[in-house]
Formats: structure tokens, sequence, C-alpha cells
């Protein structure tokens, strides 16, 4: 019952933040189309940011929306594969289905929880697959890992490419470098306390070391390290190179053909759709539930750098983040959760190979 409430409480704090996120963007943003509608001698009444998303819905072409969601679920199958290459070499071969099945349940869970779908993810595969859940954690971490390492090296790809662009857009708003140089006291007295944290650990380690709790995390860690270790045991590494590149591509064509979808975003170029997706990626890796506001408002910003007018920005992120959260993370995950069980009722994991020591 504790841990129900605290899993709560911490539900209601993220999903706290990402609205909250979400509603300054759309104040500040309703806020700006007032002014524009006054410009046009258009009456308040008949003046309405939520009007005008919910027009751009239903206007916007569901055939690219359609292929958006056709590129996510490519990404999943290729993610899926790529992790069944990193827990093979740990004597099991997990079923395809459930790879991908329990992908997605790992994004359905992120919608209540950030970062709760990694667990929910490991944790469903270990119990259909028989394997030892501290292992297929490990696997998550290496499959993680590459995910930093890809975002790190497409952020520096469209930041060359677009140094031009984004550098005009950030001279011409000073301001926002401002309020982001404001928080540098907040962040050097955070570091300041993370050292001090790290300190007292060190000057503790031996008392630590001899504690229950220490022992199951060494434990847990040693889990972990086989499976970030599979890494190196690839049977076709240049295979896992391949849906690793294929994520990332399907990622990048959810942004680009999503433009289509949309009247005002349509003429925009490849090299536009990169810039939005880097920026719109680093939002959903904020915490908030599945990138809610956040995703907004730096999509919004980036489809700014272009000409995009805020008003029209909103609501291209809005049918980009709905469409994918309720067209696949909440579809495709509550048809994981009801197909799971049945799937799986006969199912009986054999192991392949020998189980690396």
């Amino acid at each position: 019952m504790k841990n129900f409430i605290v899993n709560f409480l911490k539900f209601l704090l993220f999903l706290g933040v990402g609205v909250g996120i979400l509603y300054l963007v759309y104040r500040h943003q309703n806020a700006a189309f007032q002014e524009e509608c006054a410009l046009k001698g258009v009456s308040p009444d008949q003046c309405s940011l939520l009007q005008k998303v919910a027009s751009d819905f239903q206007g916007a072409n569901y055939w690219w929306i359609l292929m958006v969601l056709l590129a996510f679920t490519i990404s999943n199958v290729s993610r899926a594969l790529r992790w069944k290459m990193l827990i093979r070499p740990m004597g099991y071969s997990p079923r395809l289905i459930n790879a991908f099945f329990t992908t997605v349940l790992g994004y359905f869970a992120n919608l209540a929880l950030p970062r709760l779908g990694e667990i929910v993810r490991g944790a469903t595969l270990a119990q259909y697959e028989k394997i030892p859940v501290e292992k297929v954690m490990g696997t998550i971490v290496a499959d993680r890992v590459f995910d930093v390492i890809s975002i790190l090296i497409v952020t520096a790809l469209a930041f060359l490419l677009a140094f031009d662009n984004i550098w005009q857009f950030v001279e011409e708003n000073v301001s926002i470098a401002g309020r982001l140089g404001n928080a540098g006291g907040l962040l050097l007295a955070m570091g300041g306390a993370g050292l001090f944290f790290l300190l007292l650990i060190w000057m503790l380690r031996r008392r630590i070391a001899k504690t229950r709790i220490y022992q199951r995390v060494a434990d847990i860690a040693h889990g972990f390290w086989q499976g970030i270790q599979t890494v190196r045991q690839l049977d076709r590494p240049g295979l896992f190179l391949f849906h690793s590149l294929n994520i990332w591509l399907m990622y990048y064509l959810m942004t680009y053909l999503c433009f289509f979808a949309f009247e005002p975003t349509s003429g925009l170029s490849p090299l536009a759709g990169l810039v939005v997706f880097v920026f719109g990626g680093w939002g959903i890796v904020i915490p908030s539930p599945g990138g809610m506001g956040t995703y907004h408002f730096l999509a919004q910003t980036a489809l700014s750098i272009y000409g995009v007018s805020g008003d029209d920005g909103f609501s291209w992120a809005n049918i980009s983040f709905f469409s994918v959260q309720l067209g696949c993370n909440v579809f495709i995950g509550i048809l994981s959760l009801l197909l799971l069980p049945p799937i799986n009722r006969h199912y009986q994991p054999a192991l392949v190979v020998k189980e690396v020591d």
C-alpha cells in the first residue's frame, strides 16, 4: 500500500509538471494569438486558440498520420529485434512478439510515470521468457546506452548542418539565453551537493559494503554487467548496427512525415525535419509523461526557426504528440496488455546456448 501511494504521488507530480508546462506554453501562445487577432480586427470571442487547434486536428491529412504510426511500428520492430540480439548471448532467445509487445507496453507505462516503462518492459519480458530480471534489465541499460549515443550523434549532426539557422534564431532571442543563464547558480549548488554526497559515500564505503542492502545491490549490478557485456558477444554486429540506424531513421521520419499532415508545415525541408526532430526528442527525454509540455515547447521553438508561426507550431506539436501517444502508445499498449497473457498461456521458453558466467 505504501509503495502504491508513493508511486501514485510520483505520477501526480510528473503529470502536474507536464500539464503545467503545457499550460504555460498554451497561455503564452494564446496571448500572442489574441494580439494577432486584435491586429486583424477579429473580436476576442471569435479568436480561440483551442478552437484553432481542434480545427487543425480535423483538417489534418490522416493518410500522413497513418504513415507516422507505421514508422513508429517499424522502429519498434527493429528495437525488439535488437533487444533479442542483446539477450541471446546470455543463453535465451525470446520470441519477437513478446519483445515487441513488452517494448510498446513500456512506452505505455511511461505515460503514467517517466522511466517506469523500462522496469515494466524488463519485468514483463522476464516473466514470460523465464529470464532473471536483473539480466534483462542489464540489456535494457545497454539498449539505452546506444540510444544516448545515437541522440547525441543526431543532435550534433543537426547543429552542424543547420548551425546558421539555429544561431540566427538564438541571436534574435537573446532573452532565452539570459533566462538559461539565471539557472547557473542553481546548477552550481546542485553540483556541490552531489560532490558532497559522493565524498560521504567514499568515507563510509567500508561500513556500507558490510550491509545486506549493499550485497543485494552488488548482485543486481552483476546481473546488469552481464547484460551490458552481451554487446561484446553479438553474433551479427552488422545487423545490430542496421537496426540501430533504422530505429532512429524511423524516429526522424515520424517528424518529417507529420509535416505533410498539416498545411503550414507541409513545405518544410528535410533539414527542418531533422532540427524539429532533435528539439522534440530532447523534449521527450525530459521527465514528463511522454514528453507532455516539454515536447510542445521545444518542437514549437524549432518550428519557429523555420518561420512557422507560434499558433501553427502549437497545433502541429499537438497533432504530432497526440497522434503518436493515442494512436500508438495507448492503443498498442492496451493491445499488448490484452494479448500478452493468451499468447503466452502455453508457451515454454528454452535455453538456446550455454549461459554466460
